[in-house]
């Protein structure tokens, strides 16, 4: 009987090792049954036959000491989540274990209370005869429209474990992308901030104590020096002022954006900023062509494709402009045209 090496989790650790099996679905249904999801089946060489033997005990060990926190503790559902979920279906699903029992399963071994509520949601639903996507769609805080409209074009062809792998992917891509911008634009508001910090500390402490001075000297000082004297004791007198209409500005603020309108020109604005709008739009762009590539090779049709990608694009300003592009298509243009005419 051929030799299977395996990796996956229990209780939210990772385990690996090496089991004798006839074919991968065996391995899975073995695994199961001990509580472990597997995240990758494969037959077994030598060294992974080594490697297993060393490091299955630490990590059983490491598995059964862990213990989930109370539900209440638990963060809320993260793409991780979805992502991790999503290798793990695509394992199950491929070995041949049905979808139900992969479900509870992956319900099972979460270590987040959230997410394994909502997956023995999507179980409940998925016994009750509705379809997986429907099933996923009633969970929409969690799984958004792509993620959707993806498990959807599985059903109807038929392939949802190269479906869930795919998806697996893509999310693994946008995590990079998001970490790859916020590393991008760490730097500017570094700076950003410490001029604001620098600006406060010297029209407080700086300034007032070189005013006494020049008070003394008894002679008219230059413009730039009365200026900056006069922001200095305006900021002292009432810098309460100012910090209690930049906290009612900022609230103003949140709650314009939060409009379809203002998010559209809100997002159009930080397009435009000199440094960060071209980090922005490169990392949206490349979003938005790898997300429209992923549904297309899946096999959804392109307005279809375009209309939910639209809806995953987290830029409104370009969201609208995608829109545009579905529309133009659905009139007969083809993609270049409808995009070069959107200013996509």
């Amino acid at each position: 009987m051929p030799r299977v090496a395996y990796t996956g989790r229990s209780a939210g650790q990772p385990v690996d090792g090496v089991l004798d099996a006839a074919d991968a679905g065996a391995v899975a249904a073995a695994l199961m049954a001990r509580g472990v999801v597997p995240l990758n089946i494969r037959s077994a060489g030598a060294g992974a036959v080594a490697k297993a033997a060393s490091s299955t005990a630490g990590g059983t060990r490491g598995a059964m000491a862990a213990k989930p926190k109370p539900g209440w503790l638990q963060p809320k559902v993260q793409p991780a989540d979805v992502m991790l979920f999503s290798r793990q279906l695509h394992t199950l699903l491929r070995a041949g274990v049905p979808i139900l029992r992969a479900l509870a399963g992956l319900q099972e071994s979460a270590v987040n209370q959230r997410f394994k509520q909502v997956l023995a949601d999507v179980r409940h639903s998925l016994e009750s005869g509705i379809e997986m996507s429907l099933c996923l769609a009633q969970q929409n805080q969690v799984f958004d429209a792509f993620y959707i409209s993806m498990v959807r074009v599985g059903e109807m062809t038929g392939r949802m474990d190269e479906v869930f792998m795919r998806l697996f992917t893509h999310i693994e891509f946008e995590q990079f992308m998001r970490q790859q911008v916020k590393t991008a634009l760490r730097y500017p508001s570094f700076v950003v901030s410490a001029m604001a910090v620098a600006i406060i500390v010297i029209n407080v402490l700086v300034v007032p104590a070189f005013a006494a001075v020049f008070k003394s000297f008894g002679a008219e000082l230059p413009l730039a020096t009365r200026i900056l004297m006069a922001t200095s004791s305006f900021t002292l007198n009432w810098g309460w002022l100012v910090a209690l209409g930049a906290v009612a500005g900022f609230v103003a603020l949140r709650r314009w954006i939060a409009t379809p309108a203002g998010r559209r020109t809100w997002d159009a604005a930080v397009l435009r900023a000199p440094l960060a709008g071209r980090i922005v739009q490169k990392a949206t762009l490349s979003r938005f062509a790898r997300s429209l590539a992923l549904a297309l090779k899946s096999g959804v049709p392109i307005e279809q494709a375009l209309g939910v990608v639209a809806q995953t694009v987290d830029n409104a300003h370009i969201a609208r402009k995608v829109e545009g592009m579905r529309d133009a298509v659905q009139r007969g243009d083809t993609i270049l045209r409808s995009a070069v005419a959107s200013g996509v």
